[in-house]
């Protein structure tokens, strides 16, 4: 029989792996606060990046700012309020130069203030009895001067006659060099001027009367220099 001799060395050897203990299926916990990261650019994210928690990151205090030069508007840009288009629509218009030549009192000529020039515009919606005005005075120096509540009119008379006043606007204000009103009004309208009857020369008028017969109407201010008008033009 054939016997193999085995040194010492070769047998300890044996015995430290055949009886090995067991690899550890648990391992020691992380210090207190964790691992520290690395100094320079922290652990890299995994691929997609971390999931957001559910419901989101909340907002910072006061919402996150906006970029430079702000959002762009989505294509088409943002939806009209929901206003009724006919607000912004004038059933006619008028842009009338009225000049000093024109002045009538009575039914003579009576020059206004010479250089003077009035621009006055009007827009009216008809059936909601609505004028809107931007009036401009140039070269018109003193104060108004009228017995209606303002010195700023339109009259009802055709060219080369008087009439009394159907709408008053509040007077141009600025320097003798410019002189600037404008805005909105709906009926019912009053002058403070009565007519012949007694009532106010602007009781029961209405707007689509000045439609119907634009050159039957003119506008005018008026100082204290020139009272019968300081500049004037027709409607129509």
């Amino acid at each position: 029989m054939r016997s193999t001799l085995v040194s010492a060395g070769a047998l300890s050897l044996l015995a430290a792996v055949a009886f090995a203990a067991p690899a550890p299926t648990d391992y020691y916990p992380p210090p207190a606060g964790g691992y520290p990261a690395p100094e320079e650019g922290g652990y890299p994210a995994p691929a997609g990046g971390y999931p957001a928690p559910e419901g989101g990151y909340p907002a910072p205090e006061g919402g996150y700012p906006a970029p430079d030069g702000g959002y762009p508007a989505p294509d088409g840009g943002y939806p009209s309020p929901d206003c009724p288009s006919s607000i912004f629509t004038f059933t006619s218009t008028y842009f009338v130069k009225a000049v000093p030549g024109d002045v009538i009192n009575g039914t003579e000529s009576t020059p206004g203030e010479p250089g003077a020039v009035g621009y006055f515009n009007y827009g009216i919606v008809a059936h909601e009895d609505l004028i809107c005005w931007n009036i401009t005075l140039l070269g018109v120096t003193g104060d108004y001067k009228s017995p209606a509540r303002t010195a700023t009119h339109i009259h009802e008379g055709a060219k080369g006659a008087s009439g009394p006043p159907r709408v008053v606007f509040p007077n141009p204000v600025g320097d003798h060099e410019r002189r600037v009103s404008l805005g909105c009004m709906t009926g019912p309208f009053t002058t403070g001027v009565p007519g012949p009857d007694g009532k106010d020369t602007g009781e029961g008028f209405t707007l689509a009367k000045i439609e119907a017969n634009p050159s039957g109407f003119f506008t005018d201010a008026h100082t204290v220099n020139f009272v019968p008008g300081v500049v004037r033009g027709q409607l129509g």
